[in-house]
């Protein structure tokens, strides 16, 4: 009795340890930051001019706002905050020690006159607009080397009205890469919560050449077959937190990046340090969570975990190609469900186009310690497409408590990866059927234990499959 008692007490120490270590860490940043921030100033919207009535053009009366309120950036800072209404607008930008807050029932509304997002210089881990060679359309917020930014509300709605622009898509008749809904450049201590974006003519949510970027709280809509619509983008970013979203559109749900070819390798500015947790995703153009295909600065120390993939194309996706170079690496993925996804987990070492024809053909990208634990998923088309590259496996991908009920007779393709697996069902290819037990090769994680996100991810088993209300708990 007695030895049962200490055995007790040193995995009460030994848990108490790993709790402190962990909630230390993590408050070096995510931890820290909050939408919550008080602002000595404040002004309203509509003191500056500002009709909610979805017709008039307000975007003189956010400029003029934002100007004004610049004066009190060393003063506390200041909030700027939008009634319930609809706000026409075009692009405008932000300033430092700023928060933009919206009431439940205000809209901000993107002009659907391309002439009011100003076209700009390409972002130089891209070399040219992601869609077109040359410049690209302004998002509709925007801000670069800003520090202390909250852009939140108590559920507000930012629209793109994205329509016209996926019209210019499909007709082919753009002459500029299309805007984004929010994107922050070269910027600290970036927070975004509680509010809602729809239908943005291109990706929702880019951090680029950011540090300690908290997203939480936030739902994610555009139809499902709206083109290119990714949820949150990191791109060249370091600890940023992402957690309790719920993501609704027609490409990545939770998408990695640092570059492009050539220009990605140069510019040489990695994602790192990320946290993802509690995100609920529904996508038929892409995935729950991705990697790449502009992955080429490096991507790593992303751990992830309770995610939740429905009626989607693929559920966990790596994405890159021969000309990328850079590296994916020390990524942890755990307690992931799925329910009605064509691919669970795909891996491919040939996707994508190259920005031009200068990239390096022989600049293959390093694709290792990958470790996906704790998935069910049910209605699932196959289990998994992993593809390397000739010349180049992908190491140490290793699986482990996978179980998968499978349509396919065929549930895995698998060629030019090693790995481990480790209870897998059904069995995984050849590849990977050392078990990952007995190595010590297998990422576990520890190494990004430091960026857990602001709070602490729910105790959600993959049983959540087998009750689906619990999936409306997270919200």
């Amino acid at each position: 009795m007695r030895r049962s008692a200490s055995l007790l007490q040193v995995l009460l120490v030994f848990t108490t340890m790993v709790k402190t270590q962990w909630s230390t860490v993590s408050g070096i940043y995510c931890k820290e930051m909050s939408p919550n921030v008080y602002r000595p100033h404040s002004v309203t919207i509509t003191e500056f001019g500002a009709i909610g009535d979805g017709v008039t053009l307000n975007t003189k009366a956010f400029q003029n706002a934002i100007f004004y309120l610049n004066s009190f950036a060393d003063k506390g800072g200041a909030q700027l905050f939008v009634p319930a209404g609809k706000w026409l607008t075009g692009s405008f930008g932000l300033i430092s020690h700023l928060t933009l807050s919206l009431d439940k029932d205000a809209v901000i509304i993107g002009s659907p006159d391309s002439s009011d997002w100003p076209v700009v210089d390409p972002l130089p881990s891209y070399g040219r607009g992601r869609e077109l060679p040359g410049k690209r359309h302004q998002s509709l917020i925007f801000g670069s080397y800003l520090t202390d930014v909250i852009i939140t509300g108590a559920n507000g709605t930012i629209d793109g009205q994205g329509a016209i622009w996926w019209g210019w898509f499909h007709n082919h008749t753009l002459n500029y890469t299309r805007p984004h809904l929010v994107e922050l450049m070269y910027s600290t201590n970036v927070v975004i919560s509680n509010l809602t974006f729809k239908n943005s003519p291109f990706w929702n949510i880019h951090p680029v050449y950011c540090s300690q970027v908290l997203v939480q709280h936030v739902t994610i809509l555009a139809p499902l077959n709206s083109p290119n619509t990714d949820g949150i983008d990191p791109d060249s970013s370091t600890n940023v937190c992402i957690n309790h979203c719920y993501v609704r559109n027609g490409d990545d749900v939770i998408v990695i990046k640092s570059g492009w070819d050539e220009y990605g390798i140069s510019f040489a500015h990695p994602s790192s340090n990320i946290s993802i947790s509690n995100i609920t995703g529904e996508t038929r153009g892409g995935a729950g969570i991705a990697f790449g295909s502009e992955m080429s600065g490096g991507i790593s120390e992303v751990r992830a975990e309770g995610l939740h993939v429905v009626n989607s194309l693929q559920g966990i996706r790596i994405k890159t190609a021969p000309g990328r170079g850079g590296y994916v690496k020390n990524v942890y993925i755990a307690d992931v469900s799925m329910d009605n996804v064509s691919i669970a987990i795909r891996i491919s070492g040939n996707f994508g186009e190259h920005p031009d024809d200068k990239y390096d053909r022989n600049a293959l990208p390093m694709i290792s310690n990958i470790t996906i634990k704790d998935v069910v998923g049910i209605n699932v088309g196959v289990a998994g497409i992993l593809e390397g590259i000739h010349g180049d496996n992908f190491s140490n991908i290793c699986l482990s408590n996978v179980s998968l009920s499978v349509q396919s007779a065929h549930p895995w393709n698998c060629s030019l990866i090693e790995g481990y697996s480790n209870s897998v069902i059904p069995e995984s290819c050849e590849q990977l059927r050392s078990n990952c037990r007995q190595t010590s090769d297998c990422y576990d994680g520890s190494s990004s234990s430091a960026i857990h996100g602001q709070e602490p991810r729910d105790t959600l088993s993959t049983s959540w499959l087998l009750n689906p209300l619990m999936k409306f708990a997270l919200f």
